[in-house]
């Protein structure tokens, strides 16, 4: 079962739909009751990193997911969900994130591009043996919807980057705990094979 984490914005139904489209059994949890019964977490967003960070905790989930994800368990963030990974953000200054990856997010500062990005864009794939890309050309096309962008420091972690005039990590991954700054939910066939792929990684464990 795939736990998909529900703290009151953000794209939860169109997650929701194709997690079910690829087969998997998805249950949304707003409380963590029951949470510790799921074989996967999914954590997707939309919004802003502070009032993200505030609502899981008002909503009892905060803990249990950096528990979660200090054990290796499976976890999987979008966009939103994937920043909450790293140490804090610039969009939040004071707020703390779930710290598993060290670094910040940053803001783009791209002179003569709009923020956010939103539209298509090629990412290039660099952990070839991750599950998330089995099947995926070398440079896909992703949806992205975003104004901030992780900045790990550990480049080992780096499992895709996009350019959009500034190169940064689109995708970062450690054992079974990863994330994707872009969309798959909206990411047409590619995108719901990485959320297959990830169904697929889950049940093999």
């Amino acid at each position: 079962m795939i736990a998909l984490i529900d703290y009151g914005s953000g794209n939860l139904r169109s997650v929701y739909n194709a997690l079910c489209c690829e087969g998997a059994d998805v249950q949304i949890f707003a409380i963590p009751e029951g949470l510790e019964k799921a074989d996967a977490i999914i954590l997707p967003g939309v919004g802003a990193f502070g009032d993200c960070v505030q609502q899981l905790q008002e909503r009892r989930l905060w803990e249990p997911l950096r528990a979660w994800i200090a054990a290796d368990r499976p976890y999987l963030g979008i966009c939103l969900g994937y920043q909450m990974l790293f140490e804090g953000s610039e969009e939040s200054p004071s707020v703390e994130g779930l710290g598993f990856f060290l670094g910040q997010v940053r803001r783009f500062q791209t002179p003569g591009l709009k923020v956010p990005q939103i539209g298509w864009n090629s990412i290039e794939l660099k952990k070839q043996a991750d599950p998330l890309w089995t099947g995926l050309p070398q440079n896909p096309h992703v949806y992205f919807v975003h104004s901030y962008y992780p900045q790990p420091i550990d480049p080992s972690i780096i499992a895709a980057t996009c350019d959009y005039g500034t190169p940064f990590a689109a995708a970062a991954t450690r054992g079974r705990v990863g994330g994707v700054q872009f969309h798959p939910e909206k990411s047409q066939d590619v995108g719901l094979g990485i959320l297959r792929n990830f169904i697929r990684s889950t049940a093999a464990k």
